[in-house]
């Protein structure tokens, strides 16, 4: 199975949100299934000259783009036992972000145009082009563009997948001729989008198969509320359509092996953990108790993760005995929401408003309980860290979140986490509640949630099977 797996971004080279994470830990899992795979980047300036040293040139091609002969220079580098490639062209890529720019449109025909030929310029013919997000959905429409007059693509099929249907790259319509594409394409069963045209639909459109990183998100999103406009053309091809759950790599998030936290633990030795949450409360200046119940929450601060609910229960909820830890940036009236309530409640509260790795591992280790009541979650990543490090997830039941965490039931003693199903800030509240009062009266239960948390599967190699079937089907 030859794979071309493409991305805007991917660990460790270049990080703006969750699709890297994938890019970085999928490909590594389906090689060790046995898949080649060959994944495709940018080659942004911002990439650390510790990786850019190590690459070597392997070719270079031409674009064009209208009347544009642009140069794509192709370079190699094989690192944890991936091959990648980066596509290099310093107009384009030489920025201080990978996005987020007028020229965007053109700057990701481009590299989805270079993308589309890359398996000829470097001798690799992939039976699937597994493209991900707007920056690389126009390849699906290239793909079929060309096999009208290149049997090269005639035989190569192409999955698409969807991490965020909220981001989908819609742009003046006068970027089809820069695409080189004809104004055939510009109808409603198309490309167009209103005025616009809309590189995300096209590639659900031209895809042979279409994904999502959870089998609810793939649901949802056939409804207004989470279709960003686009519902009607996911209910057209919803026959194509499918969701696979994301996985977190093990190597990294690892409680009896990481480094970053104070004191290891794994699911057999889960009275170590409050040493991690003590370690905490001493950096943080919180008072040091090991019977606290602590909520930690590291995340974007937005709407769409559900600052507004935790707004309107913060006050009453820290009336409760509990200390409450968190970490993130995001928009300035949720930053200083936070600041204000650590200010107000001192002795229960820090809002740490900077984004720093090695702490967020430090909080997902020492919080006993962990904060998710996302309006929208595509898949989440957040919730699997903490069920790996024994928090409990209290989490909306929105797209993965509903898939990857099971809800407490009292009368069988199952679940890994708590949930609530409405967007509504006091069943947000009573859900915590109910969590903190059976941490505090019933420990042999918390306990045990907490074991069955840290015994779920939740890797990469789990998702990495589900895509290699996924591939076979395509292929077939």
């Amino acid at each position: 199975m030859n794979v071309l797996f493409l991305t805007a971004e991917a660990v460790p080279f270049v990080k703006t949100g969750g699709l890297a994470d994938v890019a970085g830990s999928l490909p590594k899992q389906l090689v060790n299934l046995g898949a080649d795979v060959r994944v495709v980047l940018p080659l942004y300036s911002t990439i650390d000259e510790s990786y850019r040293s190590k690459m070597e040139k392997i070719t270079e091609f031409y674009v064009d783009l209208d009347w544009k002969h642009q140069y794509a220079g192709v370079y190699g580098l094989d690192f944890d036992g991936v091959k990648y490639y980066f596509i290099d062209n310093m107009e384009y890529f030489d920025r201080d972000h990978p996005y987020g720019f007028d020229d965007d449109a053109e700057r990701f025909i481009f590299y989805s145009k270079a993308c589309t030929l890359l398996g000829k310029e470097i001798n690799f013919k992939p039976d699937i082009i597994h493209s991900n997000d707007w920056h690389t959905a126009m390849v699906n429409v290239f793909v079929n563009d060309y096999r009208r007059g290149d049997s090269y693509y005639d035989d190569i099929r192409t999955l698409f997948t969807i991490h965020n249907l909220k981001y989908q790259g819609v742009f003046d319509s006068d970027n089809l001729r820069l695409a080189g594409l004809d104004g055939a394409y510009f109808n409603e069963n198309d490309l167009k989008f209103y005025d616009a045209i809309n590189f995300m639909k096209g590639g659900i459109i031209h895809a042979t198969a279409v994904n999502t990183v959870s089998e609810n998100y793939a649901r949802e999103i056939h409804y207004p509320f989470y279709g960003e406009g686009l519902d009607g053309i996911i209910r057209q091809y919803d026959y194509k359509l499918s969701g696979i759950v994301n996985g977190i790599d093990y190597d990294e998030w690892n409680p009896e092996a990481d480094k970053l936290i104070d004191q290891n633990f794994g699911k057999n030795s889960i009275e170590k953990k409050v040493l991690n949450k003590i370690a905490l409360q001493e950096s943080y200046g919180l008072p040091k108790r090991e019977d606290v119940p602590m909520i930690g929450l590291v995340s974007r601060l937005n709407e769409m993760k559900g600052m507004d609910l935790v707004r309107y229960i913060l006050d009453e909820l820290l009336q409760e005995d509990i200390q409450f830890v968190l970490l993130g940036t995001g928009d300035y009236t949720y930053e200083e929401m936070f600041k204000y309530f650590a200010w107000k409640y001192p002795d229960k509260m820090t809002s740490r408003i900077y984004f720093g790795g090695a702490e967020a591992h430090k909080i997902y280790a020492a919080s006993d309980f962990y904060l998710m009541p996302s309006i929208s979650e595509p898949c989440g990543i957040s919730q699997l860290i903490a069920m790996r490090y024994g928090t409990l997830p209290i989490v909306r039941e929105a797209g993965g979140l509903k898939d990857t965490v099971i809800p407490y039931n009292e009368y069988t003693g199952e679940g890994t986490g708590y949930s609530f199903s409405n967007i509504n800030a006091h069943e947000l509240l009573f859900t915590i509640k109910n969590a903190i009062n059976i941490y505090n009266n019933q420990k042999e239960n918390h306990n045990r949630l907490v074991k069955n948390a840290m015994s779920q599967d939740i890797d990469w190699k789990m998702s990495a099977r589900k895509y290699l079937d996924l591939y076979e089907d395509i292929k077939a």
